[in-house]
């Protein structure tokens, strides 16, 4: 394993490590080693890592604060901090990615591929236990990806998106999606084969995730707090968002109002305009901000779950108990063939 001190770098969060860190992942890109970055702040531009190498790190931050290992961007002209393009394979582990709200638009990690496979195989990337945090655009941003995992990350307080997705065969798991800009997860190209299980979504400005024109997603076991949007959004736009199932996850007073632009973005969950979508096994409670303070303690949402537009499709077993303070289940019209709507049970919040 090399180390990124023995090419002179320095974790003092003064020094510029820009080229011993990348003369380190060069060293590491002819033998497939990794890469060990030690205790400390060591700012840096954007570095790039190279297929089949692993960046390592003492993953000690916390919920709040990053710790242990911690790069931190020092250029705000920089197109992000980990470049992952054309790196298949690469692993990424432990590591403080912190923005330092540097920039604009400026996103944490990303891979851009120019077409799938367009170097010869699967992306096969995983990053786990990083923190991603603070970056002005998405905290990760991938691009035209095949074969992926995120594990155990906490990905928080970016400008954009938590996870920007446009790929395929991915598997995203046990991470936190907290107090970005935009969604915790938004899904706005074509995406397909999401896994997306036991993630901590919550106190996202956007739909906690927003998948618009993807399919065959497993959506299982998740929590979904306080968006400003939807808990989950899916919806059919220049592609169609078709064979998605929603099972067993938890939703809890979602379109905060302060964040929320009204109408059906008051919503716990909303699916419109799609095929092959299950919805059941899930909860559904309203609520308000946990300081309860006056000018953040409106109880929401309005509706429990929206829906219009579905064919082929169950709405069926969840229970919205104190679920919304308008309707529980807001029917927008407009269904194709084979749609079940049936066991639903819970009651309006009262104010």
């Amino acid at each position: 394993m090399l180390n990124i001190c023995d090419f002179g770098a320095a974790g003092d969060g003064a020094t510029d490590n820009t080229a011993s860190i990348q003369a380190a992942l060069d060293q590491a890109a002819e033998t497939q080693s990794t890469v060990f970055v030690p205790e400390g702040v060591f700012l840096t531009s954007m570095v790039r890592m190279s297929a089949q190498t692993g960046l390592m790190g003492n993953p000690a931050w916390t919920f709040r604060k990053p710790g242990g290992s911690v790069l931190k961007l020092n250029d705000p002209q920089a197109e992000c901090l980990l470049e992952l393009s054309k790196a298949h394979g690469a692993t990424v582990n432990g590591i403080s990615f912190d923005g330092d709200k540097l920039g604009e638009n400026i996103p944490g990690i990303m891979v851009n591929n120019g077409g799938y496979g367009k170097y010869g195989e699967e992306t096969t990337i995983r990053i786990e236990r990083c923190r991603v945090d603070s970056f002005s655009g998405h905290g990760v941003m991938l691009q035209r990806i095949w074969c992926f995992s995120l594990r155990h990350n906490m990905i928080s307080h970016n400008g954009g998106d938590g996870i920007w997705l446009q790929g395929w065969d991915g598997f995203i798991l046990d991470n936190w999606l907290t107090g970005n800009l935009q969604a915790g997860l938004g899904a706005y190209e074509k995406t397909s084969a999401i896994t997306v299980t036991s993630n901590r979504v919550e106190w996202n400005h956007g739909a906690g995730l927003d998948i618009r024109g993807g399919n065959h997603y497993n959506i299982t076991g998740n929590y979904f707090d306080r968006q400003g949007g939807p808990g989950l959004d899916i919806r059919s736009t220049d592609n169609e968002a078709y064979q998605i199932t929603a099972i067993g996850n938890s939703f809890n007073r979602n379109g905060k109002p302060a964040r929320c632009n009204g109408g059906t973005e008051s919503a716990q969950i909303r699916c419109m305009d799609a095929r092959g979508i299950i919805i059941s096994g899930n909860i559904c409670e309203s609520g308000q901000d946990d300081d309860n303070a006056v000018d953040t303690d409106a109880v929401s949402p309005d509706y429990g779950i929206v829906f219009g537009g579905l064919r082929e499709s169950i709405i069926k077993d969840n229970t919205l108990s104190q679920g919304a303070l308008k309707e529980l289940l807001h029917d927008l019209g407009g269904h194709g063939e084979q749609l079940i709507v049936k066991d639903n049970v819970g009651s309006l919040t009262k104010i």
